[in-house]
């Protein structure tokens, strides 16, 4: 398994192994959002007040909990299990489970404690608080599952077993589908029902990985005896997970803030915007999955002084995100009404969510550049420069820009936010990017 992966990041046609070892990623991501996205379908059936109360990134929280101990422990594990180490990666398995599991709770119990307060920074207005608590109480318990899977998935395609890992989320989506609709409206539980969906369905994907772990495909051993954590296994997990966490931090801050934005604007804002950000995460979220093949294909090869592979891998990158994101743009500005009718057909969230859609994909051309550079900063090691560019679009640019904005342009500043923050992100993307072509240019003339 790990020969085949080697060879992959060593001699597989770029193209082929930036898709090989990026789409487990994606597809990933993927499932995530779509979780969010069909709740928000079914839960529109009951109207504003209720999209508006399932508007709040809480999933994005424990979403970075288990790609921390996912993504991180899945690369060491890989290679482990290429050393023909069952044994400890069998102990980083369990280390990293078990680790994603205890955060998970604690996190769940301080969002349990602080709900309202959480939720009160987020933007939830007081006509829809009780309509969120009852909602976000039952997914939090979701949330903790959320986490479990996401890591279990990572772990299983270390493994090179891929597959089993889209089955189990593929079949949770679907029960996702199928149950929302029974218990929102069959059982009439409106929104709580949606959650009990949520968590069903992940329950269900749980049991599909432990089904897999216990079988004889398993090539680790994952059991209480292996909990044996030290500071070297957590450092080599959070060497690749602490970008995620980072990332879905920012992501979590960043969403709150647009969500409490748009609250001085009414339940039709924070609707509106709601289901905007969760269009346009599915966009995004294929993007970063894409780009977490580019870090360990350029990391090996730029560590094996391979430098015209990497140099392929960032054309590469950037020619098919940019295609993807070309694409994505013209099929949700052109197609912005009729998406957005799916959700509903409220003509005050619709007036305040069509141009908010194709607000945020106005600069979405540049999500590829932006991160095909912050990714490559990590991935060759320069750690600074990596996470100060993985920040900038959702934090370090876009949370004085939320912030400030729409006290100058209103409703139009909540909207025109992301596509501000994605222009400066980018402009300030180019020095590093040509920082950092130039000095491949130079080692590889130097080689030469």
């Amino acid at each position: 398994m790990n020969e085949n992966r080697i060879k992959i990041l060593k001699e597989e046609n770029i193209d082929k192994a930036l898709f090989k070892l990026g789409m487990p990623m994606v597809i990933s991501l993927l499932v995530a959002a779509l979780y969010n996205v069909v709740d928000t379908y079914f839960v529109s059936g009951l109207g504003k007040e209720a999209v508006a109360a399932v508007s709040f990134p809480i999933q994005l929280i424990f979403l970075g909990i288990g790609l921390t101990f996912g993504a991180g422990a899945g690369s060491y594990i890989s290679r482990l299990l290429g050393g023909n180490n069952k044994k400890e990666a069998s102990i980083v398995a369990t280390v990293a489970l078990i680790s994603s599991a205890i955060l998970g709770i604690i996190t769940a119990i301080v969002l349990f404690c602080y709900l309202e307060g959480v939720l009160k920074f987020m933007g939830a207005i007081p006509s829809i608080m009780e309509i969120s608590k009852s909602y976000t109480g039952i997914f939090i318990v979701g949330g903790i599952l959320g986490s479990i899977n996401v890591t279990l998935g990572n772990l299983v395609v270390a493994q090179g077993a891929a597959k089993i890992s889209l089955k189990a989320m593929l079949l949770g989506s679907i029960s996702n589908m199928v149950l929302d609709p029974i218990f929102i409206f069959g059982l009439n539980l409106g929104v709580r029902g949606a959650a009990i969906a949520t968590l069903i369905a992940r329950v269900i994907t749980s049991l599909m990985y432990l089904i897999y772990f216990i079988g004889d495909k398993n090539l680790i051993e994952m059991k209480l005896s292996n909990f044996k954590p030290t500071f070297a296994i957590y450092k080599e997990i959070l060497k690749i997970g602490i970008s995620m966490l980072i990332l879905q931090i920012l992501q979590t801050i960043s969403i709150s803030k647009i969500s409490y934005a748009a609250s001085f604007y009414g339940e039709e804002a924070i609707a509106a915007m709601g289901i905007v950000l969760r269009i346009i995460t599915l966009g995004t979220n294929v993007v970063f999955g894409y780009m977490k093949g580019l870090q360990p294909l350029a990391g090996f090869n730029f560590g094996a002084k391979n430098y015209e592979r990497v140099r392929g891998a960032i054309k590469a990158s950037i020619k098919w995100t940019n295609v993807f994101c070309i694409v994505w743009t013209l099929i949700i500005y052109i197609f912005s009404p009729s998406i957005l009718s799916i959700f509903g057909t409220d003509e005050n969230v619709l007036n305040i969510a069509v141009p908010a859609l194709r607000a945020g994909v106005i600069m979405f051309i540049t999500f590829g550049f932006q991160f095909t550079y912050s990714t490559l900063y990590l991935s060759m090691g320069k750690a600074l420069g990596g996470v100060f560019l993985n920040s900038l679009r959702q934090g370090i640019v876009f949370i004085p820009i939320i912030l400030f904005l729409p006290k100058i342009m209103g409703l139009n500043g909540v909207i025109y936010a992301q596509a501000i923050s994605d222009l400066i992100t980018t402009i300030i993307t180019i020095p590093f990017a040509i920082s950092i072509h130039k000095k491949l240019r130079l080692v590889i003339k130097n080689n030469l």
